[in-house]
Formats: structure tokens, C-alpha cells, sequence
């Protein structure tokens, strides 16, 4: 097989739109984590009404999304690209991204590679990716003035440190900037998702679009924001479809425009016009549970995560968290906050507590306030220890990782508040 053979678009719906009705892909959610936070983003798991990037009904492992696409070409043979996108980045989960790729290479030499990415860590594997024989590459980018950037994204976060404001955004648009330098350098097509977004960059888009025809990007996606609530853009309205058309029509003088988008969910499946998501939902759902997805060994689980209101400390019901934070132990002993990961919504049942072993598929541990009998059997069976307690973050970590226990630990199953009947069923409560 050649690089030209994997390069080649005619076979890319995303990419060649003559081709969407002949030509499916399937998108393999194996990367939960992200590096950065966008002020639209809200990450959710189990959420079947929204079709948008950032949401997949569970997360997988990568020798769990190769019996996936096993199950995939015999109901669809017409897929002729596998791809990564999130619902995380792919380059906050690289290890599991890579040997996705790897297997698929392996198993399907025919088949065309791709990913989407915010480009924060892309740039470092742009060779590893050229080697595999990924062809194509989505990257989103919001902003080339760190200004404009800096009101788009809350933080990214580099080697465990988080920057905010214009150093976050300069941090960010530079990466960006090398990333898809090393793309092109290494023959690899590029396509640029930029998300429009009213009052605040609305008047950048020919901007972006200038720069990213001097970087030799192949074509741009501008995407309508899409209003997610609960987040700071919430309230911000969607550009409607006419607006969006003018804009295209205006940075086409500078790069291609792509105007089929379907706005694809991170487990996305079939053609473009032939959907299978919702059909394949219950497909996805088996394979992410065939077989345990975490190493249990503490040198491949270095962190713990921590259910906290304001982090300093333990005081959340398991059912109760929105988002987790993970913390690990450095060097000198002491602890430092790694990221703060979203969880599943409420509601799904046993698949919400094992959607949750697998976004905290690093964390030898839990520290909790209070769970129900169910999630905490999940955990365990799944090398994710529910450590009980009230206090100090810190505390619970020094019990954690000395293995020697501490004064207000307890490690018990207890029922909790609601009613006192919860048995962990998936509700929310735990």
C-alpha cells in the first residue's frame, strides 16, 4: 500500500463531497480527555438527542474499537474511513489513539486514517502519524489573533500546567500554527474546522482564513456554534443558515470551502447521508463492556480523581459530580491538580458507572464522599478503588498513596441520603 493509495479523497465523504452518498466513516471514541477548554464545549456521555462533536454514548479501549469496526463493515461495508474524534482530543489520549491506529493499519491496510484535533499537542506526533499512514487531518481553529482566542478559550493545559487568557491563546495558536506547518510538510491533507461564533469572531473568520492558505491548508469547515447550556456561550445565538453561506462565500476567496458538515457526534457512523449512529448505539455498548479497559498495575494508574465542589475538599456524592478532578503525586511527595474531566450525566444505568471507569481509566482510586452498592462494584471490578471520606483533598491522597490509611477514612459501601433506598441504579444519585 501507498502513501498516495492513503492520501487518496476520492474515497473521503468529509473531504470530497461528490462522494458522501457512496462512502461512509466511523468515528472510534477512545479519547475522553481534553487538553483545553472552549467556552461553547460541554462534553456529555449517553446523551442520544444531540448530534454534535463532544458527545458519544460510551467510550471505548483500542483493541475494543477494532471489534467495532469488525461489527461496523459487516452491517456497513461501504466504510472507508476510521476515524478519532474525541469526544476529548486525541492528543490528551495518545497512547490510546496511536494504538487504535496501529491495530486498524494492521488489520485494514486499505483503510483511510484520520483525526480531529485542537492541535495543543498535535505537532510532536505529526511523524509517528505519517508513518502509521494517516492521511487526513481536521484542525479547529478559532482564532489567530491571541486576543480573540483568549475570549474563546478558558484554558489549555501543557505538561500538567494551566494557562489562561492571552497566554493560553498564544500558547495555543502557536502549536496550532507548528502543527499543521508538520502536516503539510509530511504530505498529510488538512482540513481547518473554524466554529463561528457571533460577537466574537464573527469579523476573524477571512482572517483565519487568510493564514491558514499561507500555512497550505487544504480546505476549511466553518461551523455554526451550536448553543450548549451551561456553558459560557450558552445564551450566544446560532448563526442561522444564510449567514453562514455569505461567510463561506467569503473566505472561498482564499480557501476551499466545505458546505456538507453534518456536525458528526464522536461516535458517528455511516454515510453521510445513510446515518447509523442510533442503530449502532447498542453495538458500541457491547463492545465497550467485552472486557475490562484499564492495566491494573499503579504504574499505568498514577493519579487519583476527587469528587470536590471547590477543590480543597472531599464533598460530593459520587451521583452528584458534574466533573471530576484528577490529581497525582510529583516527585517531592507532594500533590498537584492534573485536570478536571467531565462525568456522565445522570440517567443510563450501569452504563454511566462504567463510562466513568473509563474516563478515569488512569486513576488507581476515587475519593468520594458517599456512593451506592452498584458504581462502587463497577469501580472496583474495574481498578478504580471508592475511597469514603469528608476532608481535606490532600489527606485522602497521602491514605492513597502511602496505603497506610488515615483518621475519617472509610472504606465502606454506605447507602446514601436519597431516601436511604439508592443501590447505585444510575439516576444521579449514585
Amino acid at each position: 500500500m501507498t502513501t498516495d493509495t492513503y492520501r487518496d479523497i476520492t474515497r473521503h465523504p468529509c473531504f470530497n463531497a461528490e462522494v458522501k452518498g457512496r462512502f461512509g466513516r466511523v468515528h472510534l471514541p477512545v479519547a475522553p480527555r481534553c487538553n483545553i477548554q472552549c467556552n461553547y464545549c460541554n462534553r456529555r456521555y449517553d446523551c442520544v438527542n444531540e448530534s454534535r462533536p463532544g458527545v458519544t454514548s460510551s467510550i471505548i479501549t483500542p483493541k475494543q474499537a477494532l471489534t467495532y469496526l469488525d461489527r461496523v463493515l459487516e452491517k456497513e461495508p461501504r466504510i472507508t474511513v476510521a476515524g478519532i474524534a474525541g469526544p476529548g482530543d486525541p492528543f490528551a489520549n495518545s497512547v490510546a489513539t496511536l494504538e487504535t491506529m496501529r491495530l486498524i493499519r494492521r488489520k485494514y491496510p486499505d483503510m483511510i486514517l484520520c483525526l480531529a484535533s485542537n492541535g495543543m499537542n498535535l505537532a510532536r506526533h505529526v511523524p509517528e502519524l505519517a508513518e502509521i499512514g494517516l492521511s487526513h487531518v481536521t484542525v479547529t481553529i478559532n482564532a489567530v489573533d491571541p486576543e480573540i482566542g483568549a475570549r474563546i478559550y478558558a484554558y489549555v493545559i501543557d505538561n500538567k500546567v494551566i494557562y489562561r487568557g492571552i497566554l493560553g491563546a498564544e500558547l495555543l495558536l502557536a502549536r496550532q500554527i507548528k502543527a499543521v506547518e508538520l502536516l503539510k510538510a509530511h504530505g498529510i491533507t488538512v482540513k481547518i474546522n473554524t466554529i463561528v461564533i457571533p460577537g466574537i469572531n464573527r469579523n476573524h473568520v477571512v482572517d483565519i482564513a487568510v493564514r491558514m492558505n499561507e500555512l497550505g491548508a487544504d480546505l476549511m469547515n466553518c461551523m455554526a456554534l451550536y448553543p450548549n447550556a451551561g456553558t459560557p456561550f450558552g445564551d450566544i445565538e446560532e448563526p442561522c443558515a444564510s449567514e453562514m453561506e455569505e461567510i463561506r462565500a467569503e473566505v472561498e476567496q482564499y480557501i476551499p470551502q466545505m458546505r456538507h458538515c453534518t456536525r458528526c457526534r464522536a461516535d458517528a457512523v455511516g454515510l453521510l447521508d445513510d446515518d447509523l449512529t442510533g442503530e449502532m448505539r447498542g453495538c458500541l455498548s457491547v463492545c465497550a463492556s467485552l472486557t475490562p479497559s484499564c492495566p491494573s498495575s499503579q504504574l499505568d494508574r498514577p493519579y487519583v480523581a476527587v469528587a470536590t465542589l471547590e477543590g480543597v475538599l472531599v464533598n460530593q456524592h459520587l451521583g452528584e459530580a458534574e466533573r471530576f478532578q484528577v490529581w497525582k503525586r510529583d516527585d517531592d511527595g507532594s500533590f498537584s491538580l492534573v485536570e478536571e474531566r467531565p462525568a456522565p450525566p445522570p440517567g443510563g444505568g450501569e452504563l454511566r458507572w462504567r463510562n466513568i471507569t473509563r474516563i478515569l481509566s488512569d486513576c488507581r482510586a476515587i475519593l468520594v464522599n458517599d456512593l451506592g452498592s452498584t458504581p462502587h462494584k463497577i469501580l472496583t471490578e474495574n481498578g478504580v478503588k471508592p475511597v469514603l471520606m469528608a476532608g481535606f483533598i490532600e489527606h485522602g491522597l497521602e491514605a492513597v498513596y502511602s496505603g497506610k490509611g488515615s483518621r475519617g477514612l472509610q472504606a465502606r459501601i454506605r447507602k446514601c441520603s436519597s431516601k436511604g433506598s439508592c443501590a447505585g441504579g444510575g439516576a444521579g444519585c449514585g
